[in-house]
């Protein structure tokens, strides 16, 4: 199974991006972030054209987080539990080759002094939560998304200046730590102990061009599942296409 995520800061703008990497690329699964568009407006026939299913929830501008997927998904909830959930605009999980995928937009924080640092901090206990409750650490799972925090300073650039920024902040590390604990592995950094590589960007200062980015999009797998991880990469080329989000692909490949 190849499973990527992109926080694509607005599915309808980055579109022909998605298109095109599926058709490339081809995935079992492709979850999406930030798609900031309402329901009727997802563009399920485009997707659906591309030979993909999609299971979607957004809304107008902001937020929004979306599951593609090659097979129909077996399961689909939006939050974290069936029926009303404040959060299912950041919050959507399938079941699909028998694999529960969580995908998830964690808040940013705007500002460690704010009440919404303090609600990242809580949204990251509630998850924790959620995995004890609901999955076990010794069957396949996955979680993956814009999870809004570089783990170690190998992940962000400048990480002396970092410390207090909500996706570095010490708090929000032990946080996002404690809630990978539960049994997730970041696949990535397994097959990759030692290399600095950044899936975020932002459009001032240059920062791709002086590789001032951050590692806050990641996928991390259940232990077993992990040990069957042949691949995880970022690929580089959606972030320097003309009019590209200012994340880019994350992917790995289980066995």
């Amino acid at each position: 199974m190849k499973v990527a995520t992109y926080n694509v800061n607005s599915i309808r703008q980055r579109l022909p991006i998605v298109l095109d990497w599926i058709a490339e690329h081809q995935p079992d699964v492709l979850c999406l972030q930030e798609t900031k568009v309402q329901d009727q407006d997802f563009p399920v026939e485009a997707i659906r054209n591309a030979g993909y299913h999609a299971a979607y929830r957004g809304m107008k501008a902001y937020n929004g987080v979306a599951i593609l997927s090659r097979t129909p998904p077996e399961k689909v909830v939006h939050g974290l539990h069936e029926g009303a959930d404040n959060e299912d605009f950041r919050i959507i999980q399938a079941v699909v080759g028998g694999i529960p995928i969580v995908n998830t937009y964690v808040p940013q924080g705007y500002s460690i002094t704010s009440e919404k640092y303090a609600g990242k901090l809580a949204w990251f206990r509630r998850l924790r939560t959620y995995f004890d409750a609901e999955l076990n650490p010794n069957e396949p799972a996955i979680w993956t998304g814009d999870l809004n925090v570089a783990p170690e300073p190998i992940d962000v650039y400048h990480p002396d200046k970092r410390v207090n920024d909500p996706d570095f902040h010490i708090d929000a590390r032990e946080a996002y730590k404690a809630t990978v604990a539960w049994g997730f592995v970041d696949v990535f950094r397994k097959l990759h102990p030692d290399l600095v590589q950044y899936t975020y960007w932002d459009y001032f200062r240059n920062a791709l061009e002086r590789n001032f980015g951050w590692r806050i999009d990641h996928i991390l797998a259940t232990g077993t599942l992990a040990d069957r991880c042949r691949a995880a990469e970022v690929d580089m080329a959606p972030r320097k296409v003309v009019g590209a989000s200012d994340h880019t692909i994350v992917w790995a490949e289980f066995d």
